[in-house]
């Protein structure tokens, strides 16, 4: 069968999806705001870099990817793995580049309500809330039966995606944090962040993997497209949580080890022999 027909659904020809659109232009547009207007009224605003617009922007075409394009239709429609697919891309690729892409003055400005605002953002960033926060919500939104309300009720897999961005933020906070009330960790410190969250996931995607029957009952009856049993589809969706989800936490620990080791160099090579 052409790949660019499963199943009666064309890939060039997908369905739009109104609310996704509006969602996307929305943060694109409050950003646009932020940056060109906001910021003239704001005399402590920074600058904003390039590598920064087009992070956010990454962001936002990482969301609509997961969201609006063939990869929801197929997730809804046929396949778990391209359900996983959907988180991964959410979590681990969205939600750091629009934490990357927002520039720190933004949030100081957001956080001005230090009676209120400011504790709250302290504790929910600190690693271990962090970690908690975000690894609830990828067990809550993973169980059986949100997955089934996910996929029959579209607000709620919306409210679901958002949850998973947010939470996603919070999670890469501690690692990419670019504001001096809530400091990033050391790069010692997000290695040993980064390998934690490694483990729980891999859990949930070996649980997955290897189990003897199918866990999600709404893609046993789905049509089966690229041969597929519901069986296949499910370990694949394992195999996505752990392979492309590892990559990318362990592609950061290494990027935080290549730095921390710079750093140490630098300084080595600066100090008094």
């Amino acid at each position: 069968m052409p790949l660019l027909h499963i199943g009666g659904y064309e890939w060039l020809n997908w369905q739009l999806h109104p609310d996704v659109v509006i969602l996307c232009f929305g943060l694109l547009g409050a950003y646009l705001f932020t940056v060109r207007y906001l910021r003239r009224r704001l005399s402590d605003a920074g600058r904003v870099q390039r590598s920064q617009v087009v992070a956010f922007l990454l962001g936002v075409v990482t969301i609509y990817a997961a969201s609006g394009s063939p990869i929801h239709d197929l997730a809804d429609q046929y396949l778990m793995s391209f359900h996983m697919l959907q988180h991964v891309l959410l979590t681990m690729v969205a939600a750091p580049l629009l934490l990357v892409g927002t520039p720190g003055w933004v949030w100081q400005a957001v956080l001005r309500n230090r009676r209120l605002l400011l504790p709250i953002a302290r504790l929910i960033t600190k690693p271990i809330v962090a970690f908690a926060l975000f690894n609830a919500a990828l067990l809550m939104f993973h169980l059986p039966v949100t997955i089934d309300i996910q996929v029959r009720l579209w607000g709620f897999h919306l409210f679901a995606h958002i949850a998973l961005v947010t939470t996603g933020v919070i999670m890469w906070w501690p690692v990419f944090s670019n504001v001096p009330e809530l400091p990033r960790l050391s790069y010692p410190m997000q290695m040993a962040y980064l390998f934690v969250q490694s483990l729980l996931p891999a859990v949930l995607a070996a649980f997955l993997t290897f189990s003897s029957g199918t866990i999600y009952t709404f893609y046993d009856t789905t049509p089966r497209i690229w041969g597929l049993t519901p069986l296949d589809d499910q370990q694949f969706a394992g195999l996505i949580m752990k392979l492309l989800g590892s990559f990318i936490l362990w592609l950061f620990i290494g990027i935080a080890f290549f730095r921390w080791f710079v750093r140490e160099e630098r300084e080595a090579k600066g100090s008094p022999s």
